[in-house]
């Protein structure tokens, strides 16, 4: 709290002006040279929250992280800017104009929300996140907008709020937390106070089980660029749907409830459908608007005879299908001059840097290795992405 109300000073702001771009080599000899007209221990803050926004633009623009403040913990659990706006959105579609955003972080969700015009009451019981979502409230202009209170959120009455947002803690000292009873607070607390609510979004691990999401629930996976992000749980729109939304876009698709698709022959192409598909459990469906089907009954690979656009899955032309086998693969990487390698893998142990250091690929020419099971063997697909495909997804 000390270092934040010293960097929140005319001092302290001109400090992390000054700081702003120092590459981490350049530290030791600036922080030297600023304490000689400043306080060590406003020096060393400045530096490091320096450090802490150069790592925080990932998720932010650039232009926000440079004037927000931040937590270790906060760069590491706040929801990116992309996938905070998109739920914004979602919030703003359903006519909802106030928001309790219960264990709001350092405030990147209802900094999203106060952007689309949404009121957020922002609450945390840590004094110090607190603190720092009301500065970045204050850096952004968005003050008028959002209340942040330090408080326990099952201690708060949200009930003239339009919606809740709840993001529970799923880290604790020992790392990741995976069953939802043990996040903070419970996903069962959760579940009970969005049922109180017109409207509510809880943010949970992308790994939560189909089976523990609640009847009144929808279940939608998000991915940012190929990597799946997080899932939600959301009440007041359609209990029961399934959907997979991909970012930038957003591209959803939406559960139709097909059968798992027939196990077949590799075809000429193969598709790798987006992390948020097959979390979401909706492989049949891109299997379906592609006209294939699975390459073994237990992996997510779909394949099929032509190329077809789709949004939700990467598509390889499939050149050799061939038992698993270094010395095979290694000769056959030496034959076409294969220099650029790129491994995949889903159902196999084999790890890809081991393999790529094994076959040592070396020429002007790339190509794509899938390490997999095919009607149950180990198998390599050997391909390149289609372009074809590729021009139709980006179209």
């Amino acid at each position: 709290m000390n270092d934040l109300d010293a960097l929140l000073t005319p001092e302290g702001r001109d400090l992390l002006d000054e700081v702003r771009d120092t590459a981490p080599a350049d530290e030791l000899a600036v922080a030297t040279r600023l304490r000689r007209e400043h306080p060590a221990e406003l020096v060393s803050a400045a530096i490091g929250q320096a450090r802490l926004r150069q790592r925080a633009a990932a998720k932010f623009a650039t232009e926000d992280a440079q004037r927000m403040f931040f937590t270790p913990n906060g760069v590491e659990q706040s929801t990116r800017a992309t996938v905070a706006t998109y739920r914004a959105r979602r919030f703003k579609e359903l006519g909802v104009t106030s928001v309790a955003d219960l264990c709001c972080g350092i405030g990147g969700d209802a900094i999203a929300l106060a952007r689309a015009g949404i009121r957020v009451l922002a609450v945390d019981r840590d004094p110090l996140t607190a603190a720092v979502a009301r500065a970045n409230a204050d850096a952004l202009g968005l003050a008028g907008l959002i209340e942040v209170r330090e408080a326990d959120v099952t201690e708060v009455d949200a009930s003239s709020y339009d919606a809740v947002f709840v993001d529970p803690a799923r880290r604790g000292g020992r790392g990741r937390i995976f069953d939802p009873e043990a996040y903070s607070p419970p996903l069962s607390w959760a579940v009970d106070t969005a049922l109180k609510s017109p409207h509510a979004a809880l943010k949970v691990a992308p790994g939560i089980p189909h089976e523990a999401v609640p009847a009144e629930a929808e279940a939608e996976w998000i991915s940012d660029g190929g990597d799946v992000k997080e899932a939600v749980l959301w009440f007041g729109t359609a209990p029961g749907a399934v959907r997979a939304t991909l970012l930038p876009g957003p591209r959803t698709l939406l559960s139709r409830g097909l059968p798992n698709p027939e196990v077949r022959p590799v075809g000429r192409y193969l598709y790798e459908p987006d992390g948020a598909v097959i979390r979401a459990h909706l492989v049949a469906e891109v299997a379906e608007e592609v006209g294939g089907g699975l390459v073994d009954e237990t992996i997510a690979y779909v394949t099929a005879d032509e190329p077809r656009p789709t949004a939700y899955a990467s598509a390889y032309e499939i050149t050799d299908q061939l038992h698993f086998s270094v010395k095979k693969l290694k000769a056959l990487l030496r034959e076409r001059e294969v220099g650029v390698l790129t491994v995949k893998k889903r159902g196999s142990a084999v790890e890809p840097e081991e393999l790529r250091r094994k076959v040592k690929p070396h020429g002007p020419n790339s190509a794509t290795v899938f390490l997999t099971r095919v009607a149950g063997a180990p198998t390599m697909l050997i391909g390149h992405p289609a372009q074809d495909a590729k021009s139709a997804q980006n179209a």
